[in-house]
């Protein structure tokens, strides 16, 4: 259930665009554990003065994921790894035209339709209604 932004250089084929978004989605649910329906990706394609990445030339991709905290170190090594390597397998990015950022929040930081933080528990409410449509067991902070 990370929220992640993708910057990729522009004029990209559809097939290119879903090879990397499933890439990445791939990544995240091997690594981190999270569930295979959870992803919530915007795809941005730039131009290349506009994706810039310390002179480096050719394919690249920029993204950063904002999810809720408590992912080990560990865990976040074996995600950038994995991400890099099913990059350069499909659609071919090299692995040093790759940065990742990610940004960590809380359970009140999240919320996925109605104006409510489907995470957090309210006792006066009917929560069925508003619970993502994950697995995720819902708590308290």
């Amino acid at each position: 259930m990370p929220f992640v932004n993708i910057s990729i250089l522009s004029g990209k084929s559809p097939e290119y665009i879903k090879a990397v978004g499933d890439g990445i989605n791939s990544a995240v649910i091997e690594t981190m554990g999270f569930p295979l329906d959870d992803r919530y990706q915007i795809i941005h394609q730039l131009d290349s003065a506009q994706l810039q990445l310390q002179g480096r030339d050719g394919d690249r991709v920029m993204m950063h994921l904002v999810m809720r905290a408590g992912r080990s170190n560990e865990s976040k090594q074996a995600f950038y790894k994995k991400v890099v390597e099913n990059l350069a397998v499909n659609p071919g990015i090299p692995p040093e035209n790759v940065m990742i950022t990610l940004s960590e929040n809380h359970d009140i930081d999240w919320s996925f339709r109605d104006g409510v933080a489907q995470f957090m528990v309210y006792p006066d409410a009917d929560i069925s209604k508003h619970k993502p449509t994950t697995d995720t067991p819902l708590r308290q902070l």
